[in-house]
């Protein structure tokens, strides 16, 4: 019966003490690589928008939808990736992903008009880094307990170093083989992240939660087929106003986030600037990017703050930094846009581990894996809005003044919704809210339930897989 408690111990939304070490660094090697070839290779497609809008004779808002799309069907297919998770492994839904991330490039380099680009860059690409992102984020917060900030910025500055190193690279290849030819490169270099889900461990089968098994019976018999997806998918956090008040605010932020690595190079070229000019500044970004991602998990695993403030804080720095983007422009000096790219780019490299780290002190760390799933998926919708709306602003007022403080009029929104979370004013974090309780067993099906959960145990614990 202790097996039992144990369980009842998680329902209440209990962290036991994990590991901060072993194979998770593993883990945080193959985020750190696997992030960077999704979010990295997001942030460079802003070499291949100039080429596209010429090469396609489109306007910046009609090319605008091939990283909106992209962006957004990674979101709205990470709930797919953290159910297949939980359903079987983790292992072959991130390398199936990272097969079709590669695949989507690779075909894109053969596309003939837009659509073909929305549905293999945008929506192929996608659904692949969808089903990489979430399995591999939850894989490393379940391996870690005390570090987790410091683990996953450590993993998320990846994101900063490959702006710093693609945007330049994008722009040779472009140069050199043209923009199909450097899209081509760009799908094979995706399939590294193949082996990066290979490094994940494989465990055994669990039910969601890692509730004991009467739990899970229950609740399939309730359900039915339905009930053993929403276990899976973690519908219940939708009826609970700190989950939907915190992914309010990260929906928000997600609108104007990425607009400066898709609109920035193309800023830079109208205000006068060359094309390595312009490109510099998202590299120059990304550097900064990287300090900012350690330097604030580092800083975040000290204790003397709460996550929420400090991720408010960064996500207003950011806000502001985006609008004055263009200010910088109108003065004429490319020195001062390189100093304002590189505020910015350390304040959202600061924020971005935070944003992901907080989920568990808001939902428990058991819940983890579908609450960032639902939160993907609801941020899809924002993602998908944000770059459009900018080139929309673009073609309308002829340059990017009102792309970019819109931009940053969301991060600032954002920061004041997470003011709005309940107990957001208080110094510590409270607690995640219990799950349900068990419903009542009869002796008999308890003792069976034991002698279940007694096997089940002497199963490989695979705290660190």
């Amino acid at each position: 019966m202790a097996s039992v408690g144990a369980g009842a111990e998680r329902r209440r939304g209990g962290q036991a003490p994990g590991p901060d070490g072993g194979w998770g660094w593993v883990l945080v090697g193959a985020l750190f690589v696997s992030t960077g070839l999704v979010f990295g290779l997001m942030r460079g497609m802003g070499i291949f928008f100039v080429e596209l809008v010429q090469y396609f004779e489109e306007s910046a808002q009609a090319i605008s939808w091939i990283s909106s799309i992209g962006l957004a069907a990674q979101q709205f297919f990470s709930p797919l990736g953290a159910a297949l998770s939980n359903a079987y492994d983790a292992r072959p839904v991130v390398m199936a992903g990272g097969c079709l991330a590669g695949l989507g490039l690779i075909l894109a380099s053969r596309a003939t008009c837009l659509l073909h680009l929305y549905l293999t860059m945008g929506l192929l690409s996608g659904l692949g880094w969808g089903l990489v992102f979430t399995p591999m984020v939850a894989t490393v917060l379940a391996s870690f307990t005390q570090r987790r900030s410091f683990a996953l910025g450590l993993a998320f500055s990846s994101i900063g170093l490959a702006s710093f190193t693609f945007n330049p690279l994008f722009q040779f290849l472009v140069e050199t083989y043209a923009w199909r030819g450097a899209l081509l490169i760009i799908g094979g270099l995706s399939l590294n992240i193949v082996p990066c889900g290979a490094l994940i461990r494989p465990r055994r089968r669990q039910q969601p939660n890692d509730l004991v098994k009467v739990d899970s019976e229950s609740r399939w018999s309730c359900g039915g087929v339905f009930g053993r997806v929403a276990s899976y998918l973690e519908l219940s956090l939708l009826c609970e106003r700190p989950y939907l008040t915190y992914t309010l605010a990260l929906s928000l932020l997600n609108v104007g986030y990425f607009v400066p690595y898709v609109h920035l190079v193309a800023h830079g070229r109208h205000a006068g600037f060359s094309e390595y000019q312009a490109a510099f500044v998202v590299s120059a970004a990304g550097a900064t990017d990287i300090v900012g991602r350690v330097a604030s998990g580092w800083f975040s695993d000290l204790g003397h703050f709460r996550l929420i403030h400090l991720l408010s804080v960064w996500t207003a720095l950011a806000g502001v930094f985006i609008m004055l983007l263009p200010v910088s422009t109108l003065w004429g000096s490319y020195a001062a846009l390189v100093a304002v790219g590189l505020l910015y780019g350390f304040c959202s490299g600061a924020l971005t581990s935070l944003a992901f780290t907080v989920v568990p002190t808001v939902v428990g760390v058991e819940r983890v894996m579908g609450a960032l799933g639902l939160l993907q998926l609801i941020e899809s919708c924002a993602g998908l809005l944000g770059s459009p709306l900018s080139g929309l602003l673009r073609d309308i007022t002829g340059d990017y003044m009102a792309s970019f403080v819109v931009s940053g009029c969301f991060l600032i929104l954002s920061t004041l919704t997470m003011a709005t979370l309940p107990h957001y004013f208080s110094r510590t974090d409270p607690p995640p809210r219990p799950l349900a309780a068990a419903p009542t067993v009869p002796v008999a099906e308890t003792q069976h339930l034991s002698s279940e959960t007694e096997k089940m145990n002497e199963l490989p614990d695979d705290a660190n897989h």
